[in-house]
């Protein structure tokens, strides 16, 4: 038999379907459609143009609708929401992450809730624009806002909404609110009550594999399955891959995520010291992971530098890294210090932490790379230790999944600086995972194991072994103290 599926994977920068058609065992994919998506700015707050990226899902929903689907997913990034009134209607475009509505507001929070009893009930990573802290500053801009809201659903459940007519929160990405509890995959409402925040706009969390209902509309394709796969693009792209006790993954892209899949959450003090988080994965697994700056550094220089008329494209700019020998651990830096969250420069603003911890800063868009490349590098060395000590495991082999596993320079560096074994690919792993969910909800295989094993054999890897481990070693000790000084 051959199945057909079909997975939207939406990230920062851009939105795509994936047709992926299921024969003999062996995967194969084709992309049916790509958008663009971009923020937009209205009176200085930064929004996410949901309608029209709604429209370009109708869109394609309409160029394909000529092939039967077995099953439909969609993945997208986690943390931001929206809000809806008791019709179901929009109250108002949802804000993008990086606005700066969030600035300060999580030592408000922690001055009515302790950071510690925070990580404790949810287990999840302090970072600003967590859906915890934008709600809190709702509250304190809008609480009318909040009071008239009839349903809080995150990026994903509003989609899977139009699509279906269900509301339902996928688990996932619930978890990047940081207002969930990890040991009964359930809402903390509880923290929210102790902060003042609503709890009765909260819908029931669904387990990644549910079968949310039929696609309403859309002519011929009405009926489809609509699938909820990990809705977490990161959660998706960890269901596609096979790790084991001695190996870690890393969802390469505009953020990188570098953790360990386990069967039950690790919220402990140390967990909470070195700020790790609980995310919510397949089948009832916890992902123990990092959230690191990612590609996000290169892509915002390379923005700047396209504004102000050096066009380069990305294969320019590596190449040129890769030929930059002399440029070599000249500039080294922590890639997740606050000044790089949402700079207007962020080529000045490396520069700047170059001289402020004594080193010479780049100044041409090859030595930037590098130095971003590096210091990524090094970070996630610094991440992987890490991780050996919190949970007593030996990593030995590290996955690098998604499109920054094509970063060939940045796979080599990564083995050169932690001295382990890379296996790179696939690239396409979110829109793998989300199939991967869609197959095991439609009984297409019959174990996430099984899954996992047709996207392996499906899709090749390439290894990379270090080769410089012990030069990459003289400057390990001077990054740790830019991380440390920041």
């Amino acid at each position: 038999m051959t199945a057909h599926y079909l997975a939207f994977d939406l990230g920062s920068e851009s939105g795509r379907a994936v047709h992926a058609r299921l024969h003999s065992g062996i995967l194969e994919i084709k992309e049916v459609g790509r958008f663009f998506n971009e923020p937009v700015r209205v009176r200085g707050s930064l929004h996410w143009d949901v309608l029209r990226l709604w429209r370009e899902i109708q869109n394609t929903l309409e160029s394909v609708a000529e092939t039967r689907f077995d099953a439909l997913g969609v993945d997208t990034w986690g943390v931001d929401y929206a809000l809806l009134n008791e019709k179901g209607e929009l109250l108002g475009n949802p804000y993008h992450y990086r606005d700066s509505r969030t600035a300060g507001i999580m030592e408000k929070v922690f001055a009515r809730v302790s950071r510690e009893e925070i990580y404790q009930a949810t287990g999840i990573q302090f970072l600003p624009f967590n859906t915890l802290y934008q709600l809190f500053a709702a509250y304190e801009s809008s609480p009318q806002l909040l009071e008239t809201a009839r349903y809080l659903l995150t990026i994903p459940d509003l989609l899977n909404y139009w699509l279906t007519g269900r509301i339902a929160c996928e688990y996932t990405n619930a978890t990047t609110t940081q207002f969930v509890d990890p040991r009964s995959r359930s809402w903390a409402c509880g923290l929210l009550a102790r902060l003042g925040l609503p709890a009765s706009f909260l819908s029931p969390i669904v387990e990644p594999g549910s079968i949310l209902g039929g696609l309403t509309g859309f002519n011929s394709l009405a009926g489809t399955q609509v699938v909820a796969p990990a809705c977490h693009d990161t959660g998706s792209a960890v269901a596609a891959v096979a790790t084991t006790a001695h190996s870690a993954y890393l969802s390469s892209g505009t953020w990188s995520l570098l953790g360990v899949e386990l069967p039950a959450p690790l919220i402990t003090p140390q967990t909470c010291a070195y700020d790790f988080t609980n995310e919510g994965g397949v089948c009832g697994t916890v992902r123990l992971l990092k959230n690191i700056a990612g590609l996000w550094l290169l892509q915002s220089c390379r923005r700047r530098w396209l504004a102000s008329g050096q066009a380069y494209s990305y294969e320019e700019l590596l190449n040129a890294a890769a030929n930059d020998d002399r440029n070599s651990f000249r500039s080294l830096f922590n890639p997740d210090h606050s000044d790089f969250l949402r700079p207007e420069d962020m080529p000045r603003e490396i520069a700047s932490f170059c001289r402020r911890t004594g080193q010479p800063s780049p100044n041409e868009p090859p030595g930037f790379t590098r130095a971003i490349l590096e210091s990524l590098a090094f970070k996630y060395r610094l991440v992987l230790e890490t991780l050996e000590q919190l949970t007593g495991n030996r990593i030995n082999e590290i996955r690098i999944m998604g499109g920054g596993s094509l970063n060939r320079l940045l796979n080599q560096f990564t083995a050169d600086a932690t001295g382990r074994r890379v296996l790179a690919g696939p690239v396409e792993a979110t829109a793998l995972g989300n199939v991967a969910m869609q197959m095991l909800a439609t009984g297409a295989v019959a174990s996430l194991a099984e899954a996992r094993a047709v996207i392996d054999r499906s899709f090749p890897l390439e290894t990379f072994e270090p080769l410089e481990a012990d030069r990459w070693n003289q400057h390990y000790s001077r990054f740790k103290q830019y991380c440390e000084a920041s």
